[in-house]
C-alpha cells in the first residue's frame, strides 16, 4: 500500500510539474495574441497628399477639360445620314446595275456619297423608282408638312461628250 501511495504522489507531482511550462507557453502566445490585436487597433498612418499644381494652358485647348462639359449623348445631333436628307440637296453621281437591281449613287450637301436603292426613305419623301439613267423621287413632305398632292421629282444622268 505504501508503494501505491509513494507511486500517487510521484505521479500527482510529475504532473504538477508538467503543467507548469504549459502554462507559461500559453501566457507567451496570449501575450502576442495582444499585441497583434493592440498593432490591429493603431489607425492606420495618414497617406501624404500630393498639392495639386495648377495647369495654365497658355491659350491653349486645355487637355484635362471634359469635352462633353455634363450632356448627355443622346442631346448630340444625329450624324446625318438618307433619313436627313432632302430631295432638292441630292446631287445624282451614277447608277449601277447589281444582279437585276439598280442602285443609285448620291452626293449629299456636304459630299458624302451614298447607296440608295428603291423605297429608301429621305426627310421629305422617298424614292419611288430607279431606271437606267434616271431617279424618280416623290416629295411627300415641304418643310415638314406633308403634301397634299405628292410630287414626282426626277433626276437625270447626263452623259458628258468630250
Amino acid at each position: 500500500m505504501i508503494k501505491k501511495t509513494i507511486a500517487f504522489f510521484l505521479l500527482a507531482g510529475l504532473i504538477c510539474l508538467g503543467t507548469q511550462p504549459l502554462s507559461s507557453q500559453e501566457k507567451k502566445k496570449a501575450a502576442k495574441k495582444e499585441e497583434k490585436t493592440a498593432v490591429k487597433k493603431e489607425p492606420p498612418p495618414e497617406i501624404p497628399k500630393k498639392p495639386r499644381l495648377p495647369y495654365d494652358p497658355e491659350g491653349r485647348r486645355d487637355p484635362f477639360r471634359d469635352l462633353l462639359a455634363g450632356r448627355d449623348i443622346a442631346e448630340t445631333e444625329a450624324a446625318e445620314g438618307l433619313p436627313q436628307m432632302s430631295i432638292d440637296n441630292i446631287n445624282l453621281i451614277g447608277i449601277v446595275k447589281i444582279e437585276g437591281k439598280f442602285i443609285a449613287i448620291i452626293n449629299s450637301s456636304k459630299g458624302f456619297p451614298f447607296n440608295i436603292r428603291v423605297n429608301d426613305r429621305l426627310a421629305d419623301g422617298f424614292v419611288l423608282s430607279i431606271e437606267e439613267r434616271r431617279v424618280v423621287f416623290r416629295k411627300t413632305k415641304e418643310r415638314g408638312i406633308t403634301l397634299i398632292k405628292p410630287e414626282d421629282i426626277v433626276k437625270e444622268i447626263t452623259i458628258e461628250e468630250r
